[in-house]
């Protein structure tokens, strides 16, 4: 996120903290999935953050009969998983396009509960991924021998509603950090500017703020304090700014520019995505998944975001955003911006419910 201070110049804020970035596949295929018989009315064009917010509306409109929905960023149309064709129609009355598929957010939820209580295994995670309408559980290269086995067995129990994916890459926390933010023992990113109360802070990763107190800037000065901080279980830490410095709602580009952040948006898979970090700077990639669980060795964090985006170390905590709306915060993954990578975070939009702060 790029600061500037008052007189225009801009602050680099150096940070420090942890960046777990971890690895995780998606598949995307339309495996029992098939299209209504009868001919629907013609969806609407929506963007990302619009399609997003009609997903959410619809989810709660169609109770057991939902399951699922993604982003189509060519057709500009949201696709939303039904069972059968009364849901269908209640789907394309809102606009959206309806699929219907085999397997109920509940039966997939049942998917998550069992390998929550059976496979919490190190190296492990997990994700809904509404365009193959499976749970897609992914291994990294650590998992091996009983634990491998014990997932597998797991993974066959639960039929078709789950798919096991080997990763090459290692779960793994990294010590490292929009704009760098630091303390003592590592280095963050900042993720967006907010407001609380009437007054500034900013939103940056849980795992950075549980390991870090006091954060300054690159000339050490210090700029803020930790009020909140929630790891593991959620990823999201709340700072309190602390020194004089502007506060721009904005994230860095990289290039001298910044983008004008206005709200916050669900994310929906197939929406398009910015990344901004203080390691590798901006990339772009698509919402792979959501609700993903991710097993790391300092716990467990659900909920998330997965993405195609590459991040390394130091890119912990930092802004993903698409247009003007915040959607996330980095949380880990694997790989890096040279081979690629995916990577996970945490929703924005519940780091701001859950802090009591908003976008400003």
């Amino acid at each position: 996120m790029k600061h500037r201070r008052i007189p225009g110049r801009r602050a680099a804020l150096a940070g420090a903290g942890i960046a777990a970035l971890v690895t995780a596949g998606v598949t995307l295929q339309n495996a029992n999935a098939s299209e209504p018989v009868n001919p629907a009315p013609q969806p609407r064009l929506l963007s990302a953050p619009a399609a997003g917010k009609l997903a959410s509306g619809l989810t709660g409109d169609l109770g057991a009969g939902a399951a699922g929905s993604y982003y189509d960023a060519r057709s500009k149309n949201l696709v939303v998983n039904v069972l059968d064709r009364t849901a269908a129609r209640t789907v394309e009355k809102a606009g959206a396009k309806a699929r219907i598929v085999t397997h109920s957010l509940a039966e997939l939820g049942r998917a998550r509960a069992a390998l929550t209580s059976d496979a919490t295994i190190p190296g492990t995670s997990w994700a809904t991924d509404p365009v193959s309408n499976k749970v897609v559980v992914t291994a990294d290269r650590t998992v091996s021998g009983a634990a491998w086995a014990k997932l597998g067995k797991v993974v066959d129990g639960l039929g078709g509603t789950a798919e096991l994916k080997r990763s090459h890459g290692e779960f793994k926390p990294f010590i490292a950090g929009g704009d760098a933010i630091s303390g003592s023992g590592g280095r963050c990113s900042l993720g967006f500017n907010v407001v609380k109360g009437g007054q500034p802070y900013f939103l940056t990763a849980g795992h950075c703020t549980a390991a870090i107190s006091t954060w300054s800037d690159s000339s050490g000065k210090t700029i803020g304090t930790n009020e909140q901080s929630s790891f593991p279980g959620n990823d999201y830490g709340l700072v309190k700014y602390t020194a004089e410095v502007d506060h721009p709602s904005e994230v860095d580009l990289y290039d001298g520019t910044g983008r004008q952040i206005t709200g916050a948006a669900e994310a929906a898979v197939g929406m398009k995505v910015t990344r901004s970090g203080s390691t590798t700077q901006v990339h772009d990639g698509t919402v792979t998944g959501l609700n993903a669980t991710v097993n790391y060795s300092e716990g467990t964090v659900s909920g998330l975001i997965q993405t195609d985006v590459c991040a390394e170390p130091g890119d912990s905590g930092g802004s993903l955003f698409s247009g003007s709306s915040a959607v996330g915060l980095t949380s880990g993954g694997s790989g890096d911006c040279t081979s690629g990578g995916e990577t996970f975070f945490q929703p924005v939009t519940e780091a701001l419910s859950a802090t009591g702060s908003r976008i400003g």
